[in-house]
């Protein structure tokens, strides 16, 4: 609400849930003139670079168990499919939902790598300069269910 027309023109920062309430009373009213505009728009926005975030954070988490498949065979495990599977079905559920992401994909790779890296170093033995600087995968072996990069990649042993 704006602080004209608002009884309490600082509920948005002292209690956003409440806010978030108002809001949406307001607007299924038609209450136009008594919208939060500013922080409206701010919110919407901010839900907009949630979805982006999420993507680039799953991104990370499966690219750096794709590069702990790659790059530690002897340590392939039950879980590293697990996650493997879990992230490209989250990835790919969130595309469908959120169709006008597919765009970004690419600059969501390169970030999501960035990140993928730092796991796989934190994660394991491995040194940064143990793993390729850039993503050695394409978006559709990243996206493909059946793929598990490096030698011995039957997986049937893990479903």
């Amino acid at each position: 609400m704006t602080a004209k027309s608002s009884p309490n023109p600082d509920l948005y920062e002292t209690d956003f849930h409440a806010w978030t309430q108002v809001q949406a009373k307001l607007l299924q009213a038609g209450a136009w003139e008594q919208l939060d505009i500013p922080n409206l728009v701010e919110e919407i926005e901010s839900l907009g670079k949630q979805q982006r975030q999420e993507l680039r954070n799953r991104l990370g988490v499966l690219l750096g168990h794709l590069l702990k498949w790659q790059f530690q065979v002897e340590a392939r495990c039950k879980s590293w499919f697990v996650t493997i599977r879990e992230q490209r079905r989250e990835i790919l559920e969130l595309l469908q939902e959120n169709p006008s992401l597919k765009p970004y994909l690419p600059e969501a790779v390169e970030k999501g790598y960035r990140a993928g890296i730092d796991l796989v170093v934190r994660e394991t033995p491995l040194r940064y300069r143990d793993l390729p600087s850039d993503c050695p995968y394409s978006l559709e072996q990243i996206l493909e269910a059946t793929f598990f990069p490096g030698a011995s990649t039957d997986v049937s042993e893990w479903q």
